[in-house]
Order: C-alpha cells, then structure tokens, then sequence
C-alpha cells in the first residue's frame, strides 16, 4: 500500500486523537458558544468535502453518459442518505446537550452514547477518504494524489474539534481525564476502519466509483442536516454557527482548489 494511502487514512484520526488530548490541558466543559462554533466549522468542512471532493468528481467520471451524468450521483447519494438513516435508527445513541437518546431502547451508559453519535458521523467521513484514495490508486483522471491529500486534510481538521467536544464534555460530567481521552480516540477509530473497508470494496468494483463517491457525499450531508446544523443553531447568538460553518466551508473549498 502506497505510504500516501496510508497517510491519507490516518490523518482524519490524527485530528481526533489530538482534539481528545485537549481534555488533559483545559480545564472545566466547552462553553456553550466555542462548542456550536466548532460544531458549525465542521458542519461547513463536510458539506464543501461533499461538493468538491466526490460529488463533482462523481459526475465527472460519469460523463460519457451525457445528460444523465447526474444519475449515479444522485443514486448515490440517495443510497448514502437512507444508509445514515438506517444506522441513525438501528444504533442507540445520544447528542450533545439532549436529554433524549434516539435509536432503539437500551440500558447503555449515557457516556457510550454519546461516543456512538460521534462515531456514527465519522463513518461517512472515513468512507469518503477511502473512496477518494481508491479512485486515486486506480489512476482516475478526475482524482490526483493532492486532492486526495486536500480531503484527508481537511477532515482531519474539523477532526480536531470534534475530538475536543466528545471528550470535554465527558470530562465535565465526572469522567477521569485518560478515560475521557480514550473515547475520544475511541470515537474516531470508525474512521480509519471504514476508509479502509471502502478502500478494499472500491477496488473491488471500481466501476461502481462515482456511485461510492456520492454515496459518501449523501451520507455526510444527512449527518450535518440531521446533527450538526441544529447543533451549531441551538440556544441564542445561532449566528455564530451559521459565521463558522461558512469559514470550515471556506477553508475546506481553499485546501480542495489549492491542492486539488
């Protein structure tokens, strides 16, 4: 496996572990408003990863069918969108600053819970990294090694705070500091796992590419719709969400535009 594959898998963890480790430099919860800005920066980072990165390149790949290029990206992303649906249903698990798990009725900890809602938004993440790096091995045209790179960047930079929001708000509620950093990393390990899973399957049927691409498109999007917007829009002063989401936006079309 090329060291940049492997680089590119990796990276998205990276930030998390790194954002989890802040719990053993700060002290107290997240304040409320740091915790939707960094919410609404990872929410803009995904939905410009779904443009740039596998969207457009999923109609690109697409073209010699003319004008219904848009098909298979748009199968796609329907299969990604029911396919976060399902989990979202089939998985016990709690957001932030809810009271109310969502999925089937369990005894789990509330601890666990939260860590499950994190670890199921960074599924998505981690299939698009493997998606992308696939089409890359694979010599297509429409992706290059840096736009690759450009992607595994960028989640991993909205990694970081999310790392911090898991393990932070677990350390407020009484857990020890390596506890709290260990689901945090915890959380991010689904990515790694299913870039890797995607890497394998996409190499597969590589024919079926511009279908994988947006069907991780269309499953990060239910993520930020369902979780990450009402998250960052929450309680008062919501434009500080809607400010972030447009800077992660910006920065993640710059790193795509710049090494892609």
């Amino acid at each position: 496996m090329p060291i940049e594959t492997i680089q590119g898998i990796l990276l998205p963890f990276a930030g998390t572990a790194l954002g989890a480790a802040s719990v053993f430099g700060m002290r107290g919860k997240l304040h409320e408003r740091v915790q939707r800005v960094l919410t609404g920066f990872a929410a803009g980072v995904m939905v410009a990863a779904s443009v740039w990165s596998l969207l457009i390149p999923a109609m690109e790949q697409a073209a010699e069918l003319g004008h219904w290029a848009f098909l298979p990206a748009v199968t796609g992303f329907w299969l990604g969108v029911l396919f976060l649906l399902a989990l979202d249903r089939a998985i016990p698990h709690l957001h932030q600053n809810s009271d109310k798990p969502e999925g089937p009725r369990t005894h789990l900890k509330r601890t666990t819970m939260l860590v499950l809602a994190v670890t199921l938004h960074n599924i998505p993440e981690g299939m698009a990294v493997g998606v992308v790096l696939a089409g890359w091995m694979a010599g297509n045209e429409t992706i290059s090694a840096a736009g690759a790179l450009a992607l595994s960047i960028g989640i991993a930079v909205q990694n970081f705070p999310e790392g911090a929001i898991i393990s932070m708000p677990l350390r407020a509620e009484g857990v020890g500091k390596g506890r709290a950093f260990f689901y945090g990393v915890l959380s991010g390990a689904a990515e790694p796992l299913a870039a890797g899973l995607t890497l394998w399957a996409a190499g597969l049927i590589l024919p079926a590419l511009p279908y994988l691409l947006s069907f991780a498109a269309g499953a990060m999007v239910y993520v930020v719709v369902e979780e990450l917007i009402p998250e960052a829009s929450a309680g008062t002063h919501s434009n500080l969400g809607t400010l972030a989401f447009a800077a992660g936006f910006t920065v993640m079309l710059a790193l795509d535009t710049a090494l892609g």
